[in-house]
């Protein structure tokens, strides 16, 4: 028999309170939150987003779960296409035609990488080295970062914790790396740098851990690892690894690498633009009015920035606020170029009229939004009040 309080409806989300589109959506009270924005287009012109799912009631720590989503309208609507069992941290990226999926399978687990070439509908499965089990020896971090093409090569960053214990502090920093004409599913291809420690004196003392790094080509042509800093200092940082030619060397010098970045202390994905001649970001930045220590908990703010050289940065306008702190964030953004619109996957903490999100770290949205003619967009179009502040 069902009683009556079983079977009484559950009250449906508010998606209209929240900013962009809503890709997907995760109540607090799941105890399932969404983490790991990540976003692809396919030739065809199809949009692809993923996330996958932290906090109490998910799996991440064993297997975790991600779900993939596709758009064939420009990101005006989006329909689920795969859930996918031992995916996390994961990277989504086109190469020669097919879907890729690239992470852990678990809260600091192997790493592996998925592909699919019927849009996202299936995806192989990394069992073994030869289908797409690259590493088994466990403790790798990463989050959606960019997969590059430099030198006949793809680069991704990636992190190994070694020793296996503490957030954070004991993560390494590396680059792995592949032929561009070589087999992805096969662990045998991939090549590795060596995987670098932080050390907790470094930046003055303020060094609580590197990670989430950028594979990026710097202005002199050599490869970087470009990686977000966890600071208490409300001047946020990064930190610039350097990686050998042969991709087999990662090195860093504490009196040189560590550059100021706006929104340093969260997650950040770096792109160059050939029209611009400019790096740029979607900057999760802690404006003037909630400077405080520890940056890395203010996400209520995302900023486009952008830099001629990796080292000087300017805030171009803000692209989405709001006042409150504690329960809402713009968070961990993943983004591309789209002819001159920049088009992103969010990980969005916001009003849903059941509650809102548990904290702005533990978003309940996947939010896809576009910004058209981004080169051009100033301050004039940030919200009012933000306009004369000190980013």
């Amino acid at each position: 028999m069902i009683r009556a309080a079983e079977s009484a409806p559950v009250s449906k989300p508010r998606l209209d309170l929240v900013p962009g589109v809503t890709i997907d959506h995760s109540p607090a009270s799941s105890g399932l939150y969404i983490g790991s924005p990540s976003l692809a287009v396919l030739p065809d012109g199809d949009y692809f987003a993923s996330h996958d799912f932290f906090g109490p009631q998910s799996n991440e720590h064993v297997s975790a779960r991600s779900l993939i989503f596709r758009s064939r309208d420009r990101g005006m609507t989006w329909k689920k296409t795969a859930e996918i069992q031992g995916a996390f941290w994961s990277s989504l990226f086109v190469h020669r035609g097919a879907l890729y999926l690239l992470g852990t399978d678990r809260h600091h687990g192997n790493a592996v990488i998925r592909r699919s070439t019927d849009s996202g509908v299936t995806w192989t499965s990394p069992l073994a080295g030869a289908t797409g089990l690259l590493r088994d020896n466990g403790e790798y971090h990463c989050a959606p970062m960019p997969v590059i093409e430099y030198r006949g090569r793809l680069w991704r960053a990636m992190e190994w914790r070694n020793p296996p214990k503490d957030w954070g502090v004991n993560y390494c920093a590396g680059m792995m790396s592949i032929a561009v004409d070589a087999d992805l599913l096969r662990a045998e291809n991939w090549s590795y740098s060596n995987f670098l420690p932080s050390n907790r004196a470094w930046n003055g003392g303020d060094m609580g851990a590197w990670l989430e790094g950028n594979a990026i080509v710097d202005v002199d042509g050599g490869l970087i690892n470009m990686l977000r800093v966890q600071t208490k200092s409300p001047n946020e940082k990064a930190a610039i690894v350097r990686i050998g030619a042969d991709g087999k060397t990662a090195a860093f010098d504490p009196a040189t690498g560590f550059v100021d970045f706006p929104g340093g202390a969260k997650k950040f994905t770096i792109r160059y633009d050939l029209q611009s001649k400019l790096y740029w970001s979607l900057a999760t930045i802690a404006p003037e009015r909630h400077r405080a220590e520890n940056p890395g908990g203010i996400r209520n703010t995302l900023a486009l920035v952008s830099s001629p050289d990796l080292a000087h940065w300017t805030t171009r306008t803000i692209l989405l606020y709001h006042p409150e702190v504690a329960k809402h964030g713009f968070q961990y953004v993943d983004w591309l170029f789209d002819g001159d619109a920049i088009i992103a996957a969010c990980r969005t903490a916001y009003d849903d009229g059941l509650g809102g999100a548990h904290n702005n770290h533990d978003a309940n949205f996947l939010t896809f939004h576009r910004w058209p003619n981004f080169r051009a967009l100033t301050m004039a179009e940030a919200p009012p009040g933000l306009v004369s502040e000190k980013p």
